[in-house]
């Protein structure tokens, strides 16, 4: 009789084919939702991100009993200027080394709120320059409040402040300088955005007292397009907010360029014939459907040959109040196209955007952060903003013509917002 032997037996070819094949199946499946999930960190970061910039803008209002100016800053009151930069009046475009032209965002006053008290005192106190860069041409400390921000070579300007950055945005390095996740609303017209009430370069002598005299004509402009909670050069409070604070969005999100020529990132420079952009505020969605630039092929993607600048991507600055970098409109719905004028200090339709799928985050005036959707409500897109010299509903004091999207933005137009959105 013979004896059974047992002989271990290993995985024949086949077998370890298919185990492999089947794990494979697994981790194709279990990887989009790890993505997924990783996204909804992320996306639930950017939204912490808001809020401490919201309790950062009420504590600062509670300091101050108004909200931080979009545009602050100081001028050169007769100091020396830089070479290239001479003349006796100030202006908010000339590069100054010696004075910030008053081009500071309102995020620069946010900083000793969030938790950047230590960046805060860099910039508020005198600083010596850069003595490890020889080629610096300037033989003047940097001032109290630092230069325009666009000199790179003024540390505080170039600083990621992590609280204004979105952890999905993947953008880095130059020709950005520290970077802004999180853009100043200013309402539901672009029409005098990048001015405000106050002329540059009207001042007599060498005063600084003309800053805070609203030009007639500029301020009559200003009032009737200006309707956001933030106006350029204009300080303002809690209390112009009539519309209520919950009804009335404060900042909206903004993706970082790039330099991929997104739609959402990258303005167009339209040249001089769009100096200011009139035909943008008469047709929102001129860039796209009068001058065809959008690639119809990459429809998120503007058409080769149109011409962009790699200097003026979104979010490129904190500091900057220039409207590319750090403002926001209620016009066109979250994640549509820029359109522009010429330079990136240019106002024009400047959409919310964000690296999350189907939307962006904004904040409401109360603090509260919402996720609002690509396909918000938002009227007739092709309608004119309203403004000085506008009739029918493009008239001052009209409803905004961009439905609930436009509403939102505006924060003393007395329209009702019913239910939640």
């Amino acid at each position: 009789m013979k004896s059974s032997v047992f002989r271990p037996r290993g995985f024949t070819l086949v077998e370890l084919l298919v185990v492999i094949a089947i794990i494979g199946v697994m981790v194709g499946l279990l990887l989009p939702a790890v993505q997924a999930a990783r996204e909804a960190a992320r996306r639930m970061s950017c939204g912490n991100n808001f809020k401490q910039i919201g309790l950062a803008l009420h504590n600062y209002h509670a300091a101050y009993n108004k909200i931080p100016m979009h545009g602050a800053g100081t001028e050169s009151s007769g100091a020396p200027v830089p070479a290239g930069n001479a003349g006796a009046t100030d202006n908010w475009w000339t590069g100054y080394g010696n004075c910030n032209g008053w081009r500071l965002s309102a995020l620069v006053g946010m900083t000793p709120f969030c938790e950047q008290q230590a960046l805060w005192e860099q910039i508020s106190s005198p600083s010596v320059l850069d003595a490890a860069n020889p080629t610096v041409p300037f033989t003047i400390p940097w001032p109290a409040m630092g230069p325009v921000p666009d000199q790179a070579r003024y540390r505080p300007w170039i600083t990621e402040v992590s609280t204004f950055r979105c952890p999905s945005d993947p953008g880095t390095g130059l020709p950005a300088l520290g970077r802004t996740n999180y853009a100043m609303c200013m309402g539901d017209s672009m029409e005098w955005s990048i001015r405000g009430p106050v002329n540059a370069g009207a001042r007599v002598g060498l005063t600084p007292a003309w800053k805070f005299v609203e030009h007639s004509g500029w301020a009559q402009r200003s009032r009737a397009a200006d309707r956001g909670m933030f106006v350029l050069h204009k300080s303002s409070n809690f209390k112009d907010v009539l519309d209520g604070l919950s009804n009335t969005i404060a900042m909206g999100e903004i993706a970082s360029d790039l330099g991929d020529r997104d739609i959402r990132t990258m303005p167009v420079n339209n040249g001089a014939a769009m100096n200011p952009p009139d035909e943008v505020r008469d047709d929102p969605k001129h860039c796209a459907l009068v001058l065809n630039q959008i690639d119809p092929l990459r429809p998120k993607f503007w058409a080769t040959g149109i011409n962009t600048n790699a200097n003026w991507g979104r979010g490129y600055r904190w500091a900057d109040t220039h409207c590319t970098y750090s403002t926001m409109h209620t016009i066109l719905p979250p994640n549509s196209e820029i359109c522009s004028g010429n330079n990136a200090g240019n106002t024009g339709i400047l959409p919310p955007s964000s690296r999350h799928q189907g939307g962006a985050h904004v904040l409401m005036a109360d603090g509260g952060v919402k996720f609002i959707t690509d396909s918000i409500e938002s009227g007739n897109n092709r309608n004119g903003n309203v403004w000085q010299n506008g009739t029918g509903n493009r008239s001052p004091g009209s409803i905004s013509p961009y439905g609930l999207w436009g509403s939102l933005g505006t924060k003393a137009s007395k329209e009702i917002i019913s239910g939640d959105f």
